[in-house]
């Protein structure tokens, strides 16, 4: 049986992050992408110009017709950007019985634009937080999820995670990614406890997408009938690969993609 995962999110002009990072993932990894696109975005490297939003009505038609034709494994939840349609996505994933859903609760691009309207925040807090397998914030979306500051110590990153267990969350893969130091540390935390993930920073400005990657990525373990743990580990060792590679990439005049297809070109 083939693997098959769906990722519902905004499309990237660009090509580097949103659906089109997460189809990228999902071919790298071996698993039949398919999607429903919940807005476009008219974006470069340098900046998101403009986001159309889909009707959530037709959001609502693409799920059913993913989800009706296709047998799909794991779910990727990316950019949502109103509350109509987080509303519209719950309750299709809800209609078809949807399975290892991971949310990266997108909030801002890479270039600082914001892409999630506040009153959405709080949809995505009561509404996904029970019914995502995993959530995966960054810290700044950690810390707007939980309406507090933003976590300046491994220390402040598990106390974080554990607030958002206590809210509803079932698994919080809470990244490292915005802070210093020479290690990029993301923190696993579930009723099992703690598990450190830890790579070597790498010194690039081509970042764009990494946030959409690994969230495709653990998605894609996941669909492939992947542990949790052993899941969030593969996609760790993927985005580092794929950050380390982003250089050999000369695409935009911005903050560039990461190279989703190092290990192949």
């Amino acid at each position: 049986m083939t693997a098959i995962a769906v990722t519902i999110a905004g499309s990237d002009s660009g090509g580097g992050a949103g659906i089109q990072a997460d189809l990228k993932t999902f071919s790298a990894l071996g698993v039949y992408g398919v999607s429903v696109i919940t807005a476009l975005t008219a974006q470069n490297t340098q900046r998101v110009r403009a986001i159309h939003d889909i009707p959530p009505e037709f959001v609502t038609a693409q799920i059913d017709a993913v989800f009706s034709d296709f047998e799909v494994n794991a779910v990727k939840i990316g950019m949502l950007s109103r509350a109509a349609i987080v509303d519209a996505v719950v309750t299709g994933l809800d209609r078809h019985h949807a399975k290892n859903v991971v949310l990266d609760p997108v909030m801002v691009a890479s270039s600082g634009d914001r892409l999630l309207a506040p009153d959405a925040i709080d949809a995505v807090r009561r509404r996904f937080l029970p019914r995502a397998r995993l959530i995966t914030p960054n810290l700044p979306e950690a810390a707007a999820l939980l309406g507090g500051p933003v976590a300046a110590s491994e220390r402040d990153m598990r106390m974080q995670a554990e607030k958002l267990l206590s809210v509803g969350a079932k698994a919080v893969l809470i990244k490292g990614g915005h802070a210093e130091g020479e290690e990029c540390v993301d923190l696993l935390v579930d009723a099992n406890g703690v598990m450190r993930l830890a790579a070597p920073r790498v010194a690039t400005r081509n970042t764009h997408g990494t946030g959409c990657t690994l969230s495709a990525a653990i998605a894609a373990e996941l669909a492939k009938g992947s542990s949790l743990r052993d899941a969030v580990r593969g996609a760790k060792a993927y985005i580092t690969d794929a950050i380390a590679g982003a250089d050999k990439l000369a695409v935009g005049k911005g903050r560039g993609p990461i190279h989703h297809f190092q290990k192949w070109w």
